[in-house]
């Protein structure tokens, strides 16, 4: 397996270039965090709306404590569990509600996770007497409607299944699955690369504003567009980590910060033989992403994410867990990764 660094620019990508290059200056001490759709949707929850937002009030301290040490923030986040249970449920309910095409349900995930990332994040500003203000955007990101990700179905959505009821899933309703690190099977869908964030301007003017966007959310509502220049949603789930990469790179943010589950990354990850990286450059984590240290399933995409940012002009990449987050930033946790 080979890197996907960055697909052939469209207009509106070579757009977003131009305002990047326009105004690097946003980039001082700004720093793109992308938190993991299990961060507030863990597959030991119920999913409870009361659960995630206990959840996010606790992303949301380490995120003002983020915010105290200087730095200008902005948030994406992922949606993989949340919605792949909306499409569950429409499924369920088809026979009385007709279903939603699925760049619908990622809008309607953004919007629902991006207002409970907003208002616990607020409350925490509040309460620490921290005067800034949050704003959730829903995000498109166009994708090329020929690419190979629509054919090749790779992103886990939802929940865990067993086989016996995964393979009845994919009978009635023709939907793929794979088994996830033999926790059970998950339901996979189109995931092409994303090529263009069509709302930067938004997200740039709160930037300007002194806004904490949360952007991005769940890759973007992935859209393609056609020869007149229109846009239409296309049936997908695009990788947070890539949409994010492009987001950072194209504001010209000083770090990109990707949280997992573990504080590090691993070489021989899970095996006897497994040991921390502190710090790589990208010709190192491209020779290793090439020895296939890091799969698909794991830490591939966010090694894929950090190179195209490094590529696109990106200054450093922190992969770490969300309560080791300020200490990474300081180098003092966390894998630093580095042109």
């Amino acid at each position: 397996m080979t890197v996907v660094v960055r697909p052939r620019a469209t207009r509106a990508r070579r757009r977003a270039v131009r305002n990047g290059a326009r105004d690097r200056a946003i980039g001082a001490r700004t720093v793109v965090i992308a938190i993991g759709g299990n961060a507030s949707y863990p597959p030991t929850i119920k999913g409870l709306a009361e659960e995630q937002l206990a959840l996010m009030a606790t992303a949301a301290e380490h995120l003002v404590t983020i915010i105290r040490s200087g730095y200008r923030l902005v948030l994406t986040h992922g949606n993989g569990p949340v919605v792949g249970n909306i499409l569950f449920r429409m499924a369920k309910t088809a026979d009385e509600l007709p279903p939603m095409p699925m760049d619908i349900c990622v809008a309607h995930s953004q919007g629902g996770m991006g207002y409970m990332l907003q208002q616990t994040l607020a409350n925490a500003l509040h309460h620490h007497a921290i005067d800034a203000a949050v704003s959730a955007i829903i995000t498109r990101v166009e994708v090329n409607a020929d690419d190979r990700g629509f054919a090749e179905p790779t992103k886990p959505v939802g929940r865990f299944f067993a086989k016996d009821e995964a393979d009845r899933l994919a009978r009635e309703h023709g939907w793929q699955f794979i088994e996830d690190a033999g926790r059970g099977y998950r339901r996979v869908v189109a995931s092409p690369n994303p090529i263009a964030v069509l709302d930067l301007p938004t997200i740039r003017a709160l930037i300007d504003a002194g806004t904490i966007p949360i952007a991005a959310g769940g890759g973007g509502i992935p859209v393609v567009r056609d020869a007149d220049g229109n846009y239409a949603g296309v049936s997908a789930v695009i990788d947070k980590d890539l949409t994010s990469a492009l987001l950072a790179a194209d504001l010209g943010a000083e770090t990109l910060v990707m949280l997992t589950a573990v504080d590090r990354v691993a070489l021989d990850f899970g095996r006897p033989t497994q040991r921390p990286i502190d710090h790589m450059t990208a010709a190192e984590a491209k020779r290793h992403f090439d020895d296939g240290q890091f799969p698909p399933g794991s830490m591939g995409p966010k090694i894929t994410a950090a190179l195209n940012y490094l590529a696109g002009g990106g200054r450093k990449v922190v992969i770490t867990s969300l309560d080791r987050t300020c200490d990474a930033l300081q180098g003092d946790a966390g894998t630093t990764i580095v042109p």
